[in-house]
């Protein structure tokens, strides 16, 4: 979300015409948009290096477990091309960095694994005719901007590469074909806001808010069982795509079990975007309704939350589950708040764009930030809290 992963707005191509008028906004969003497209100011490719970082603190610990792991020799065996998926690639250019660390993991495995079964004698010729090839799909929405990712493709890439569209709550490809799976950033967009929270005769009723931060505890399990349905789902449809044996790293976005998400910094900038809209409602630039009306998807789950899942589905075993403080490569730097906001905006402005309009959306966010940096110290002192997930599973 792999990176992973959501359209395609200033100053890029608009496929999907988010041109703000009523027509595009005559029904609520539900569901996740892909990322901002293009190279522009607010595009995804030029504002993801604060996903980059979070993700690269757990690249060790994927590396460690694809080289104690993975049994190379296995999967090599049924097939001389093993097949790799990062599932919410996005545009790049996170989704190639991960992509090829990985690769050249499970090529140190492999060769690891023949030089204890082939004589030093051979291991040359072993290394250039055993090797096997790979193949790597990216995958996102079907909206993603995939120009901008295949224009930047590496050109000194070791795997052939192709693209394939799709939600990933369903489906993507056959039945034991896919050997190990990636995805970053993007298991925590669930994939439709809870209908419940418009029912305004329902205690979920999320009036006023974007998010379930700051909501009674009716939208908070109302997000939570979407959550748990659609990771449900992701794990049965992964369960069948991978052979057995293969591997499943997912890094997403947690939260510590019992703690508000109020108290962390993404739960402050929610909070933001809450208050922001209801301002704009009140001078007339937006409508309440408007705000009423729209529940951003995304949900953080807790490790245990995340483990139960996992264990009830029953396909896979745990090889890895734990929690970080995504932050940590700030090294004690304050967060710098106009260049987050830019990150989110490359991220979730999408579906703003397209339920409120793009007109509005300087507006939104010059607000957020002025916020945020209301708030600085507060959001400084709460960032090193452990949000951030990071599972390995290995198909049984």
């Amino acid at each position: 979300m792999a990176e992973g992963d959501r359209t395609m707005l200033s100053g890029s191509a608009d496929p999907m015409n988010l041109n703000g008028d009523h027509e595009n906004r005559a029904k609520p969003v539900t569901g996740p948009q892909p990322m901002n497209g293009g190279n522009g100011t607010y595009s995804y490719s030029k504002n993801s290096s604060y996903q980059k970082e979070s993700a690269d603190l757990e690249k060790g610990k994927i590396i460690e477990e694809i080289e104690e792991k993975l049994d190379m020799k296995k999967l090599s065996s049924f097939s001389n091309t093993i097949c790799l998926a990062d599932l919410g690639c996005s545009t790049g250019p996170n989704t190639f960095m991960i992509i090829q660390e990985i690769l050249e993991a499970m090529q140190r495995k492999h060769r690891s694994q023949l030089s204890q079964s082939c004589p030093k004698a051979d291991q040359q010729y072993s290394d250039d005719h055993q090797m096997p090839e790979f193949q790597v799909f990216f995958n996102d929405l079907e909206a993603n901007d995939f120009n901008t990712l295949f224009t930047s493709l590496p050109q000194d890439r070791k795997y052939f590469a192709a693209g394939v569209p799709g939600s990933f709550h369903r489906r993507l490809f056959p039945e034991s074909s896919i050997h190990f799976v990636h995805t970053s950033s993007s298991l925590h967009w669930i994939s439709k806001s809870p209908e419940v929270l418009q029912n305004k005769d329902s205690p979920a009723w999320n009036k006023g808010r974007i998010h379930y931060t700051s909501a009674p505890d009716e939208v908070v399990d109302a997000y939570a069982a979407q959550f748990a349905e659609d990771m449900k789902n992701f794990l049965n449809v992964r369960a069948t795509e991978l052979v057995l044996g293969g591997m499943m790293v997912m890094i997403l976005s947690g939260i510590p079990k019992g703690m508000p998400y109020s108290e962390i910094p993404a739960g402050m900038l929610y909070n933001c975007i809450s208050s922001s809209l209801m301002d704009m409602a009140k001078e007339g630039i937006i409508e309440e309704s408007e705000v009423d009306s729209f529940n951003l998807p995304y949900y953080a789950a807790s490790l245990e939350e995340m483990e139960e899942i996992v264990e009830k589905n029953g396909c896979f075993k745990i090889e890895r589950m734990e929690s970080s403080n995504p932050a940590a490569w700030l090294q004690n730097r304050p967060v710098d708040i106009p260049t987050l906001v830019k990150h989110v905006r490359a991220a979730v402005e999408g579906m703003f764009a397209r339920h409120f309009g793009s007109e509005v959306m300087d507006e939104m966010f010059g607000r957020v930030t002025d916020k945020l940096l209301d708030i600085s110290d507060l959001v400084n002192s709460r960032r090193d809290e452990k949000s951030q997930l990071l599972a390995v599973l290995k198909r049984k």
